[in-house]
């Protein structure tokens, strides 16, 4: 049996409404990646290059601490990663929770979300940090219908 979840980090809602549709869709468990001190909106202005996501996305080696570790990662085949495209890639969060968990062996398959940019590198860069996953090309999920969006993830 293939169990699957979807994890996901969203800052304004958007990434976690596609997050749900997608568990729903494929019957997945899900787990919101939430980050130790919550983004305001101040923080997500990429205008400031102050704001805490601009100075985050801006260093290379930042790591936003998880709030709660999921405790059974172990009992997962297929990890659906959902996020919002900051900067061309996934929020440094994201590179966080990769890290945080040994998915060797395991599907990962990431699915994002944006105002206008496409996936850019982000799947190389998330590969380069979690090598022994079996890392599945990334997909845009912004107005996706359900259809669609169940067809995608039901091929995993």
């Amino acid at each position: 049996m293939n169990k699957k979840l979807v994890a996901y980090f969203s800052a304004s809602g958007t990434t976690k409404k596609a997050a749900e549709r997608l568990a729903k869709a494929m019957g997945a468990d899900l787990f919101e990646i939430k980050p130790v001190v919550p983004y305001t909106r101040a923080d997500l202005n990429w205008m400031d290059k102050k704001s805490r996501s601009s100075v985050e996305m801006n260093d290379p080696t930042s790591r936003p601490e998880i709030a709660e570790k999921l405790s059974n990662m172990a009992d997962y085949d297929t990890v659906f990663l959902g996020f919002p495209i900051w900067w061309y890639v996934a929020p440094h969060i994201i590179n966080t929770f990769v890290e945080s968990y040994d998915f060797a062996g395991k599907t990962m398959v990431p699915f994002a979300t944006s105002g206008g940019s496409g996936m850019g590198k982000t799947v190389d860069v998330l590969k380069k940090l979690c090598p022994k996953a079996d890392w599945k090309e990334g997909k845009m999920v912004n107005g996706i219908s359900d259809k669609a969006l169940a067809d995608w993830a039901n091929a995993f």
